[in-house]
């Protein structure tokens, strides 16, 4: 392929019926294709299409209009056993035909039948009352009786439009559109675009979108998947899925000049790399204030280390991100994005060892483009198996100088890391330095807090039972560590008891 690409982009596409066709697609531009279908059609057995054609051949319709090609073909499939194709066409000829689009248009031609009026692209409900009131039928469609082939979901729009028109509408649902009955591939490209791994959305269909955002509210992810969507290019193929992108918030960056398959791939792998480009420049400092200010915010530790991953792999493309944190003279890895979860708070590095180890070492970081495994800094881990990644970002965590940790971008084909990227991973580091030491020093307080109020309750737990029972205080200790492990609580829950209770005791006394 010829011209501009997708140069390595990972691209992912909603489409069901033609999925193998626009993944060949996507791989003849130069991408990574991923087909996650997000529909499937699902014929109603309800009496609407028996009805319509009951009344059509009966002439009680003026006009009918076809809004898909696949809407036409099931509705005469739906009658033709009752109503043969020659009766439906022969009643289709005796009244107004209008087409939206070319794909109704080659159904009825199977039928024989020619329309009166097509509605030009890009093929909406716009175009087709645009097309009717050009041609003077807005005023002689007052009073007539209209039958609409509906498609998925009604056009709320056109029924309006022709309503106001004074027609008297008739809608003829055929089929509608479903979650398709695996949702397996739709729910791991849901979870994909939350962690950065997908850098192109095409989307052929506006009930894509609707079905994605679907499963991710299913897997409690919706907010961080529209977040996410902010953050990669998003490819409409028409006005209409572009009106639903903006009714939920969302942009689409670019819209086929066409509504076809094959205009949505070209122009979205011809700009694809520059869109993303602008998204990456414009908001730096959009991007750096806000993470300043999540940064600061007062985090427990484990919640800190999953902002570093969330933020470094918005910045820079990446399919696997890891947080080490310095702890005595090993680094522990304590965050990961995908894979390994397994291994978080169990992998250790030695200073040194490694690009990570080297890194931590001379704190400077390293961009590996490609074969980073003959690197010679580079090191194999038998517990992370099939990580064998082309092109490795390495950068130190640091606080005032001091090595908090490393945060490793890896990808397992090929990647320059621009100057910016590693310019905003390393500005990663030295706030994330800050907030992680700030973040340990107040577990260190809360668990010195804690210690310090067991000890307290210990003590007067000791004290009461000292004089209850007269024993010493290493007796009433050894009492208090016996009940501990007899009622398998701990010696604070055991001591909090025995104060309580003196309490109740103490109060009844004085009541008495």
């Amino acid at each position: 392929m010829t011209g501009a690409g997708f140069d390595g982009l990972r691209v992912l596409a909603l489409e069901s019926r033609h999925a193998k066709e626009i993944s060949k697609l996507i791989a003849s531009y130069g991408g990574q294709p991923t087909v996650a279908p997000a529909m499937r059609e699902v014929s109603l057995e309800s009496p609407e299409a028996l009805e319509f054609a009951a009344e059509l051949v009966a002439g009680k319709f003026d006009m009918v209009i076809f809004l898909t090609g696949a809407g036409t073909r099931a509705l005469v499939a739906a009658v033709e056993d009752t109503y043969p194709r020659e009766q439906l066409s022969a009643a289709l000829q005796r009244v107004q035909v209008v087409a939206r689009g070319p794909k109704p248009v080659s159904a009825l031609r199977e039928l024989g039948v020619k329309p009166s009026l097509i509605a030009p692209e890009p093929n909406t409900w716009r175009e087709l009352l645009r097309v009717l009131d050009d041609a003077g039928a807005s005023q002689s469609v007052k009073g007539l009786q209209i039958a609409v082939q509906e498609y998925g979901v009604p056009s709320k729009e056109l029924l309006a439009g022709l309503r106001e028109r004074g027609a008297c509408v008739t809608t003829v649902p055929v089929y509608q559109w479903s979650l398709p009955e695996d949702i397996a591939p739709l729910q791991a490209a849901t979870q994909s675009i939350k962690s950065g791994e997908v850098d192109v959305l095409l989307l052929t269909s506006a009930i894509q979108i609707t079905h994605l955002l679907q499963i991710a509210a299913d897997m409690r992810l919706e907010d961080s998947v529209l977040k996410s969507l902010e953050r990669l290019v998003v490819a409409s193929i028409g006005p209409s899925t572009s009106e639903r992108l903006r009714s939920l918030g969302l942009q689409a960056d670019l819209e086929a000049s066409h509504p076809r398959m094959g205009f949505l791939v070209k122009e979205a792998a011809e700009r694809s790399k520059e869109i993303l480009h602008q998204k990456q420049r414009d908001p730096t400092l959009n991007f750096l204030h806000e993470l300043g200010s999540r940064m600061a915010s007062a985090s427990p530790l484990r919640e800190v280390l999953d902002r570093v991953i969330e933020f470094a792999s918005a910045v820079a493309k990446c399919d696997s991100c890891f947080v080490f944190v310095l702890e005595d003279d090993e680094l522990v890895l304590r965050a990961s994005k995908n894979p390994h979860p397994d291994e978080v708070d169990r992998l250790t590095l030695r200073l040194g060892e490694g690009i990570t180890g080297w890194v931590a070492q001379h704190r400077q970081p390293v961009a590996v483009a490609r074969n980073a495994f003959q690197d010679p800094r580079f090191q194999f881990f038998n517990e992370l198996p099939e990580d064998r990644y082309e092109s490795f970002l390495s950068v130190p965590v640091l606080c005032r100088g001091r090595l908090v940790g490393v945060i490793n971008l890896q990808n397992r084909g090929p990647h320059s890391y621009s100057k910016l990227e590693i310019r905003l991973i390393s500005t990663i580091g030295l706030l994330a330095g800050a907030e992680i030491e700030m973040a340990r020093l107040e577990e260190k307080s809360s668990q010195l807090s804690e210690e310090l109020e067991t000890r307290k309750v210990v003590e007067r737990a000791k004290g009461i039972l000292q004089r209850q029972a007269g024993l010493s205080e290493e007796e009433a200790y050894l009492s208090l560590r016996r009940q501990s492990r007899q009622q398998r609580k701990s010696m604070k829950e055991v001591a909090e008891i025995i104060v309580s209770e003196e309490l109740e005791r103490s109060q009844k006394r004085h009541q008495a």
